[in-house]
């Protein structure tokens, strides 16, 4: 049996499949870096542009600085940005001299691998982006073969794109995706030989979802095929579920068939410790061992989006609705011309869906990015849209509107918008994003270095006291009695 390594996904894909990307800060992933290091994974699936967007948004943290500061606490893990190409934060197609500031920063910064995904498989696409990274650095490229299930995605189509791609010096490695948890251990074993021998010597990872139970079952088929170089894995919390194999029990799994899985199996346990505190510190669900469902292979949803879907449902009250969403997501896949579930589509595909099942009639509203992607914007679809389908989606004058839009402004027009002085890790953020939120980022200043899970739920109290002092309704006094300890505090105007 061969040698395998791990890749760890807890701070990127664990957190988006399980915690909607918005459960870990800067301070959460600092506090545990150096340890990561010592582990000896392969890479770190670190960020994204979605991830980005979330730390200005959701926590005033400054993407470009978390990764300046984990790189520097991680000098020998590669941190992965996974990415669709020539596009950051935004929905549209960026302009390619503007992607390549994008690329030239966050190579400056400290990423050291790349994940080209393109959900149509469009090799020229692929290549386009690989070539502007490699210009603006060092980091490796690696090629994503993303699964899907329909009578067009077999084995020789995965293998003659991979072919394509690695006829090219700007391709380094490739991996097996599944994000929707769909490839069975059966499937695997044709898949992935035919992948490797279009491949030759470049390496195969495989990064399967355990969404109904069969991703640490496909991984550990994947491995016994002797080639597969590493496996994807979340740690304690971030394991499992709609995320990744849980690694402890995926480690253990590979060195039963006899791998030798090379990582530092007592700071592993570590981590296992730290993630699982601050999960319980931070009220963070945990993934867990999922059943076999059929439904998923045809409505092919991937976890980060259901979670956040449920979420949106629960908090209008309307979480008994859900089953009706899948049902309708399914369908409206099927009249997409079956778009694969994997960033961006599943989350149109299903804001469609939830939207046809809340409005008065199918297609009532349509948002603009479901109107660009019949328009072909976001490339060919794999089959035609439905024609009743496309007709209703373009009888509206938005649809005219979208038609004749103009492409992403080019680098020279935003630097004219933004000013050319200014600095460029802000201009990037502010070409994309709303103003208020990058400067509600720049006010809050660098991000705390540090975070005990144990004196977070403290904290956070002290911090409702804080913000309740001189509003109706807020938290004014605050007693802790321990023994014969008493700490009491009233939030008066001096507490402020």
């Amino acid at each position: 049996m061969a040698e395998v390594r791990l890749v760890d996904v807890t701070m990127r894909d664990g957190n988006q499949s399980l915690w909607g990307a918005t459960g870990l800060s800067t301070a959460q992933m600092l506090q545990v870096a150096g340890l990561t290091d010592r582990a000896g994974f392969a890479a770190i699936d670190f960020t994204s542009s979605t991830h980005m967007a979330v730390a200005v948004r959701y926590f005033r943290n400054n993407p470009w600085e978390r990764i300046r500061r984990m790189r520097a606490a991680m000098p020998r893990t590669p941190l992965q940005f996974i990415t669709t190409g020539l596009r950051f934060i935004a929905w549209q197609q960026a302009d390619p001299d503007f992607m390549r500031l994008v690329y030239r920063h966050l190579q400056r910064n400290g990423i050291r691998r790349f994940i080209m995904l393109d959900p149509m498989h469009d090799a020229d696409a692929v290549l386009e982006a690989a070539r502007l990274i490699k210009e603006e650095g060092e980091a490796e490229v690696m090629g994503a073969l993303t699964f899907t299930l329909s009578d067009l995605h077999d084995d020789a189509f995965y293998a003659g794109f991979a072919r394509t791609l690695a006829a090219s010096p700007l391709i380094d490695l490739f991996y097996l995706k599944d994000p929707g948890g769909l490839m069975s251990p059966e499937r695997v074993r044709t898949l992935a030989p035919a992948v490797k021998a279009a491949i030759g010597d470049k390496r195969l990872e495989i990064h399967a979802h355990n969404t109904i139970g069969l991703g640490g079952l496909s991984s550990l088929a994947a491995a016994d095929l002797g080639f597969i170089t590493a496996v994807h894995v979340g740690i304690g919390p971030a394991g499992d579920g709609s995320s990744l194999p849980e690694a402890l029990s995926m480690v253990a799994n590979l060195r039963a068939a006899g791998h030798d899985v090379l990582v530092d199996d007592e700071v592993l346990a570590k981590l296992d410790d730290y993630w699982w505190r601050l999960a319980r510190a931070e009220g963070l669900l945990p993934g867990t061992p999922q059943r076999f469902d059929a439904s998923f292979l045809r409505h092919q949803i991937a976890g980060g989006v259901m979670t956040t879907t449920l979420r949106q449902l629960e908090e209008l009250s309307l979480g008994h609705r859900m089953a009706d969403v899948i049902a309708e997501t399914e369908r409206v896949r099927a009249e997409l011309g079956q778009p694969i579930m994997v960033t961006p589509f599943p989350q149109m595909v299903m804001s469609q869906a939830l939207a046809n099942v809340m409005g008065a009639r199918r297609y009532a509203q349509v948002s603009d990015q479901i109107i660009r992607y019949v328009l072909g914007k976001f490339g060919r679809p794999t089959r035609p849209v439905d024609p009743a389908v496309f007709a209703t989606i373009m009888d509206r004058p938005r649809a005219r509107e979208l038609e004749n839009e103009s492409s992403f402004p080019t680098l020279d027009e935003l630097r004219h918008r933004f000013g050319k002085h200014l600095d460029e890790e802000e201009f990037l953020l502010r070409a994309v994003m709303p103003g208020d939120q990058v400067d509600a980022m720049l006010a809050a200043g660098p991000s705390r270095a540090t975070y005990t899970p144990e004196i977070a739920p403290v904290l956070k109290l002290l911090r409702q006291v804080v913000d309740g002092a001189g509003k109706p309704g807020g938290v004014r006094d605050l007693v802790v009695e321990r023994s014969d300890f008493r700490l009491a505090l009233h939030a008066g105007p001096s507490l402020r």
